[in-house]
């Protein structure tokens, strides 16, 4: 098992004022040549958004994007006609496809928003661009890995084009998990949204970071109530 760890304070980050923004991976104005991609995974942001504020109409292509919103709600509206709400324990994709363009806002007024946007190369370029949400019930990721976003082998409630699986999960002190992947030749890369997990005699804590490739399966402890997003697709 190879493995790559990416500590939280390591993350680029931009305070833009109205954007406090930390990337996972190369963003913006944030370079570092060991960092561009995990594989197929190009972006991973943590964003804090005041209220009222957000991202005005911007162009994307030959992209899937993803995005967990973890406190508050995003308001999205593209050219293909949609206009949602994304809500807590809502996930929402987007295939960018052959261009699309779309707009997202904090929709609280009062309220700041944080969420995690994921980029990852499709498997096929210029398709036709598309959009799905989906809620999911608390109780779905209790104590479990929770399949949010299927793709090429693995169907989820959501999917993209990729052979990828993203799952969730709350977890409580004392509590394990093992992951088994869905195709060897694929890597995972977790990210530890709150608390602390070990993987072999590695501790991960929150907002950290770990690459794993070149294993079937690999498990981790919980050693605080932690909360988990593994993002399986090809290394």
């Amino acid at each position: 098992m190879q493995t790559v760890i990416h500590k939280a304070e390591d993350r680029g980050h931009a305070n833009h004022g109205w954007l406090n923004a930390h990337h996972s991976f190369s963003f913006a104005g944030y370079y570092d040549p060991s960092k561009i991609r995990f594989g197929a995974l190009r972006v991973l942001n943590d964003d804090i958004i005041d209220a009222g504020m957000g991202f005005g109409t911007h162009p994307h292509d030959n992209m899937e994007i993803i995005t967990i919103p973890l406190e508050g709600a995003v308001k999205h509206a593209d050219n293909t006609g949609h206009s949602e709400i994304i809500s807590v324990n809502e996930v929402q994709v987007m295939t960018a496809g052959r261009g699309i363009e779309h707009s997202e806002f904090n929709a609280s007024k009062t309220e700041p928003l944080k969420l995690l946007q994921i980029w990852i190369f499709p498997d096929e370029n210029n398709l036709d661009p598309g959009y799905s949400q989906h809620r999911f019930q608390p109780e779905e990721f209790y104590n479990q890995l929770k399949t949010i976003v299927g793709g090429r082998k693995v169907t989820g409630p959501l999917n993209i084009h990729q052979n990828a699986v993203l799952s969730l999960g709350q977890f409580e002190k004392g509590k394990f998990f093992e992951y088994q992947l869905s195709d060897s030749n694929n890597g995972v890369y977790l990210f530890l949204i709150e608390g602390v997990i070990r993987i072999n005699d590695t501790t991960l804590s929150k907002r950290d970071a770990m690459g794993i490739w070149e294993t079937e399966s690999f498990s981790a402890s919980i050693e605080e109530d932690s909360h988990v997003l593994l993002l399986e697709l090809p290394k």
